[in-house]
């Protein structure tokens, strides 16, 4: 590779420059993003040589765009048709049915490959990027088919050497899982974080008394609106599905305190601890055995 355009130069774009910087030490890297003072940032951080010019992705080799799932639908398009025949493009997006759709027909679709890595943190802009990010984490990758074989093959040399696990999904399906595992943790800690600024009004009080479970609860209250309501906007359906259920569980312990069935509340605490074998890939039918 020779020549690298990141569009939305924050923790996600800014952690993908960083490892280019890392790997591939000669290639040039230019930026854009919609904020004046994240692109003066990333140049002052040697996260980017410098700001993209208009006509930059011509000669890209590889253009990687970490915005807004919101305005991955809107320039998408635009970015596909601005790229050279050998030019990969693959986004960063928390959501993949819309923009798979939205793509579909376009005449250079061979150019993008859907991508998600399951990375991040709860802050965000370049200076929050760092190398590293993305070691060990899994990049979920939809409709890999569609994208030109060369291509692939580009961007998944590129993974590898980040340290990056693959895993292949269509779209519906990557939406539905992710809605459980990502979406609703963020709504969790949004409304647990409200829930506790509403009853203590006291803010020394929640300073002073909020212990490690309260802060690492609540670390995700802290990532920003302009990248997770439209999130919660694309995958609507999934993300009120997983919602009603968890409302449900959430009467339900309540019905068991009200009733003083603090057996039934233990067993419940007990069922859910194996969720700690999940996370460490031991299957559940070994802890049932």
């Amino acid at each position: 590779m020779k020549k690298v355009v990141v569009i939305g130069v924050g923790l996600i774009g800014g952690a993908f420059a960083k490892g280019i910087r890392r790997l591939y030490p000669k290639v040039e890297i230019y930026g854009l993003d919609t904020r004046k003072e994240h692109l003066e940032k990333a140049v002052q951080l040697g996260l980017i040589n410098e700001k993209a010019t208009e006509g930059a992705m011509v000669n890209a080799d590889m253009v990687i765009v970490a915005v807004p799932v919101n305005a991955l639908v809107r320039e998408l398009p635009q970015i596909l048709d601005s790229v050279g025949e050998h030019c990969v493009v693959f986004d960063a997006g928390s959501t993949k049915s819309l923009i798979c759709q939205t793509l579909e027909n376009h005449p250079r679709r061979r150019n993008f490959l859907a991508c998600h890595p399951i990375a991040g943190t709860e802050f965000s802009g370049p200076t929050a990027a760092f190398d590293g990010l993305y070691e060990g984490k899994t990049n979920i990758i939809c409709e890999i088919e569609k994208t030109a074989f060369p291509l692939q093959e580009k961007a998944l040399a590129f993974f590898q050497k980040l340290g990056m696990r693959i895993r292949y999904m269509n779209p519906v399906a990557h939406d539905r899982h992710i809605a459980y595992v990502s979406h609703l943790s963020h709504i969790s800690s949004f409304m647990l974080g409200k829930t506790v600024i509403q009853k203590e009004k006291n803010e020394r009080d929640i300073f002073d008394m909020a212990g490690s479970g309260f802060e690492s609860t609540v670390r995700l209250a802290k990532s920003s609106p302009d990248m997770w309501a439209p999130i919660f906007e694309q995958n609507k359906e999934n993300v009120i599905e997983t919602l009603e259920e968890y409302i449900q569980n959430l009467e339900a312990f309540k019905s068991m305190m009200e009733a003083n069935d603090f057996k039934g509340i233990h067993q419940e605490m007990n069922n859910t601890n194996r969720i700690q074998q999940i996370l460490k890939g031991i299957p559940l039918t070994k802890t049932l055995d």
